[in-house]
């Protein structure tokens, strides 16, 4: 069977992945979603000609003044009234220009006797100076957020500020996970020399925490295909991730579980190293991962598949993750056809790649800072080299 490329597997999963449908939340529950659609400002912000600094709010053409102060001016409590040749208000910090002002002169530069303002300090302000003119920031129809942008904290706060106390969003993922093998116990179980604890589920779950998911744990499911195909077709979800039994060995039920629930297989095996044996396919209107059982595996193919295809059904617009660069601290050999997707550590700014490469083992993973990502068949690489990493930590 020919492997699947990466980039292609991840293609094809965002054609097979539907969005979600849409829902209205207040903006405290929006936080970490996708905006369903753009958000445009319902207001300008400023709404007025604002001062950036506490002072005094003066005409530029009345300089080197004196002028008569005749008001104040503060955030929420503007000046009512206008300014006339030789007068200033007393301002502060966001409070609104008094019609006729054009220019904040700093408390610094300021001296004052009673009501009588005059010019002090190292020269006069330049016009405008210290102040913020109205629309600065954006004004109404701006659009603020893109449709498919996810709301991070500064998106959520110029909503607000845009005039919204609620958004529509994609709503939140069901997606249910479950780890299969005989083998498999409990974390924190008491185990023998053949039980192994269960650590993919709590790492997918995990992994997931940060976005807008709502995790169904199927737990562990044993070795049994009716066991499998009943789990399969009963769970009600929008993605369905499993963790083992998805190689070609006499006990790996995950392919055959799929179909005896009515599903279908739309990919298997993909190009890379670890985590080849994935495979992508539908139950109905789910869709399901079926990842490897090897934890470095499941994590790695975690990472390329199972979060880009939530984010997609959640509503991003770029749902990939995010690759960067950094320079190799040792050679790396020439690599065969699949990707490569080594382990390794960030220290003073280069990438260094674990000794030992074995899918199963947590602990150099654990330890990892990215992955180096080693395109098919690329040849060998040198220290101080640029190569592409998926930060991990």
């Amino acid at each position: 069977m020919t492997l699947v490329p990466v980039a292609e597997a991840q293609t094809r999963l965002f054609a097979m992945a539907p969005r979600v449908g849409h829902e209205t939340v207040p903006l405290r529950d929006a936080a970490g979603r996708w905006a369903a659609e753009d958000i445009l400002a319902r207001r300008t912000q400023p709404a007025a000609d604002l001062s950036a600094m506490d002072g005094y709010a003066i005409r530029f053409a009345d300089l080197p003044g004196p002028w008569t102060v005749i008001g104040e001016s503060a955030a929420g409590r503007p000046f009512t009234g206008a300014i006339a040749t030789g007068e200033a208000t007393r301002i502060f910090t966001g409070a609104a220009m008094p019609e006729g002002a054009d220019t904040v002169m700093v408390q610094e530069e300021a001296e004052r006797d009673g009501a009588t303002l005059l010019l002090a300090g190292e020269g006069p302000p330049t016009l405008g100076r210290n102040t913020r003119r109205k629309g600065l920031d954006f004004s109404t129809g701006t659009r603020l957020i893109a449709a498919g942008q996810r709301l991070s904290p500064a998106r959520i706060a110029v909503a607000a500020t845009g005039g919204h106390g609620s958004l529509t969003v994609n709503r939140r993922v069901r997606v249910a996970v479950a780890a299969t093998g005989d083998e498999l116990v409990p974390p924190g179980s008491a185990t023998d020399g053949v039980a192994l604890p269960e650590s993919n589920g709590i790492m997918l779950a995990a992994m997931l925490a940060d976005m807008p998911v709502d995790v169904i744990d199927l737990g562990i499911l044993p070795d049994n295909l009716d066991v499998l195909r009943d789990a399969f077709a009963s769970v009600q979800a929008d993605l369905l991730v499993t963790t083992g039994g998805a190689s070609v060995g006499d006990h790996d039920l995950v392919r055959p579980a799929i179909e005896a629930a009515g599903g279908t297989i739309d990919f298997w095996r993909i190009a890379l190293r670890p985590g080849k044996p994935m495979m992508a396919g539908r139950i109905g209107d789910m869709m399901v991962l079926g990842l490897p059982g090897n934890p470095v595996s499941a994590f790695v193919t975690a990472i390329l598949f199972v979060k880009p295809v939530v984010a997609h059904m959640a509503g991003a617009s770029d749902p990939l993750p995010q690759a960067t660069h950094a320079l190799l601290g040792e050679d790396l050999p020439a690599n065969n056809a699949r990707t490569d997707y080594l382990r390794a550590e960030l220290r003073d700014g280069k990438a260094y790649a674990s000794t030992i490469q074995d899918s199963s083992m947590l602990l150099t993973l654990a330890r990892s800072t990215c992955l180096i990502v080693r395109p098919g068949s690329a040849p060998v690489a040198k220290a101080g080299e640029s190569a592409e990493i998926l930060v991990i930590a």
